[in-house]
C-alpha cells in the first residue's frame, strides 16, 4: 500500500484555520477530512478539484499536495 504525505497540504491548510473549520466548506465531516489527511481514506476528485480551488492550488501542483510519496 502506497503511503502519501499529506504535509505541504497541512502548511496549505494553516492559512485557512482549523482542519475541522475547512472541512465545513468542504461539505464533509470533520472526521472524515482528518481521515484522509492521515491516509485512512481516499479524497474523491470533486474534493481534491474543491481544495485546490480553495487554497488557489495550481493543476500542475496537484502531485505535490495529494500524491507525494511518504517516506514512512
Amino acid at each position: 500500500e502506497i503511503k502519501y504525505s499529506s504535509g505541504k497540504l497541512r502548511g496549505k491548510l494553516e492559512s485557512f484555520g482549523t482542519e475541522k473549520e475547512f472541512a465545513k466548506v468542504l461539505k464533509i465531516s470533520a472526521t472524515a477530512f482528518i481521515l484522509k489527511l492521515n491516509n485512512k481514506g481516499d479524497w474523491s476528485r470533486s474534493e481534491m478539484e474543491e481544495i485546490m480551488r480553495i487554497l488557489s492550488i495550481k493543476r500542475k501542483e496537484i502531485i505535490d499536495y495529494f500524491f507525494e510519496k511518504s517516506n514512512e
